[in-house]
């Protein structure tokens, strides 16, 4: 076999091979062996065909094509790595000749990884937020601990805000009362916003066996989006009472003895979070910035299928999970189609490029992923999958996608080597020093923000529509 590589542009390459027709001989002998099990002629045993006789009654042009089809995948894999080529997707395969005991030629059109090369990053510098906790911040945060330990008891008086209320609800659209737009003994914080627009001017001065109708759209459900006329009854009405803010709440609420002790381990945690953030930001900003000084073409028909898979898993899982059309989603965001198509496809050529940039750091800097760095990434994926470890190991190993997670792991140490590289500055002006951190947690950091990267528009597509 003789195959020539001709560059079309800088992520894409026309093989041509040249197989003399002897190599075929494995590919015939298993395509008379194949047709031989498939047909009778009478005469002769199952599978006792000889090969003159299948030529003759179903052709010869049937053996070639069953033949070249078994043999092209391996003389296309054959040629890739004989030009060491890095191969994106499925190639475009041509048969240009085909003559019958003397030769096959073809062609293979295939987008190919782009050559890389990785400048000096030494002297990236980004500026991140200041770690700053504040009184109001500890406040705040001691506050909503104290909303999670509030009691409640019934009143005989109409719903204030704040209010728990007890309530039943009934939907209808167009005058009828949907399947599923019935629910008795809901129990609601007036203000929360967590039920339907609208519910909480509805049940605000209602007591006990009050009942009001409005006007909502509704957001999940059978009848999603559409305008529902429903009436809600009042069956209770209770009070929220928060403890005292006092030693016996800090007792209470944690391990502390005194309010002040309490007090102290928030400003900790809060200080902590903030610290993460920071690290986190400094991952985003030091990636942006290495991605600026890199040239990286992006191959046209893998930016096409990256766009199609994000847009097909916005709108076919993340927005109907959530019983939202893409035209909604659109709405209640106040975009244009022609400004998400724009945004989802800057999204995809940023993750395309960090995958790139990334993946030639890691052959660059010959960084490895032991076991102990694997697991930690998987039991992380499987939390934030909502599955058990062991579930989520199964699942990879089933699906073959270990080396996907090895190289998520792998991105996030390269990535991790340019941050500890780089300057990194706050607010104030204080240089941040990112190597007090513990080494796998930083790496860990590191990889979700170049997973962030990769998959930017999905996970922008699935926060907003949260939101």
């Amino acid at each position: 076999m003789k195959s020539a590589v001709e560059t079309l542009n800088p992520t894409r390459v026309r093989l041509t091979v040249e197989v003399p027709f002897e190599e075929l001989k494995d590919s015939l002998d298993a395509a008379y062996k194949k047709i031989n099990q498939q047909v009778t002629v009478k005469g002769f045993r199952k599978g006792k065909i000889p090969a003159r006789v299948i030529d003759q009654r179903f052709g010869r042009g049937a053996v070639l094509e069953e033949a070249v089809n078994d043999a092209l995948p391996r003389f296309y894999t054959d040629a890739v790595n004989e030009a060491e080529l890095n191969p994106l997707g499925q190639p475009e395969v041509d048969i240009t000749e085909l003559k019958d005991g003397e030769t096959l030629n073809f062609t293979a059109e295939v987008d190919v990884r782009p050559t890389i090369e990785i400048p000096d990053y030494s002297g990236i510098e980004v500026e991140v937020d200041a770690v700053e906790v504040t009184d109001e911040d500890v406040e705040k945060a001691v506050e909503q601990l104290r909303e999670r330990f509030a009691s409640t008891s019934p009143v005989e008086r109409a719903a204030e805000d704040g209010d728990v209320v007890t309530i039943d609800l009934e939907a209808k659209v167009d005058g009828e009362v949907l399947e599923d737009g019935v629910a008795d003994g809901v129990s609601y914080t007036i203000g929360s916003g967590e039920l339907l627009d609208g519910i909480d001017d509805a049940v605000k001065g209602l007591e006990a066996g009050g009942e009001a109708t409005f006007t909502s759209e509704l957001k999940g459900g059978s009848a999603a989006g559409r305008e529902a006329e429903v009436t809600v009854k009042v069956t209770q009405v209770a009070a929220r009472e928060l403890p005292e803010l006092d030693d016996d709440f800090a007792q209470l609420a944690s391990e502390f003895d005194t309010l002040e002790e309490l007090k102290a381990d928030s400003r900790k945690r809060l200080e902590n979070m903030k610290q993460y953030d920071q690290a986190t930001q400094a991952q985003e900003r030091v990636l942006d910035k290495l991605l600026e000084l890199v040239e990286v073409p992006v191959p046209e028909k893998l930016l096409e299928d990256e766009i199609n898979t994000r847009k097909h898993n916005l709108e076919h899982h993340q927005l109907a999970q959530m019983g939202l059309t893409l035209d909604k989603y659109l709405e209640l965001q106040g975009k244009t189609a022609e400004e998400f198509d724009e945004e989802t496809r800057e999204a995809a050529v940023k993750g395309i490029k960090t995958q790139f940039v990334l993946d030639e750091l890691v052959n660059k800097e010959k960084l490895n992923v032991n076991q102990e760095e694997l697991t930690e990434h998987l039991m992380r994926r499987a939390a934030s999958s909502g599955m058990s470890p062991d579930q989520f190991a199964q699942a990879v190993v089933q699906q073959n996608q270990v080396p996907l997670l090895v190289g998520e792991v792998a991105r996030g140490k390269a990535l991790a080597v340019v941050v500890e590289a780089a300057t990194v500055k706050d607010t104030n002006g204080e240089i941040v020093d990112l190597e007090d951190e513990d080494e796998t947690a930083e790496t860990a950091e590191a990889a979700e923000t170049a997973e962030t990267a990769e998959a930017e528009a999905e996970g922008d597509g699935e926060d907003k529509a949260e939101a």
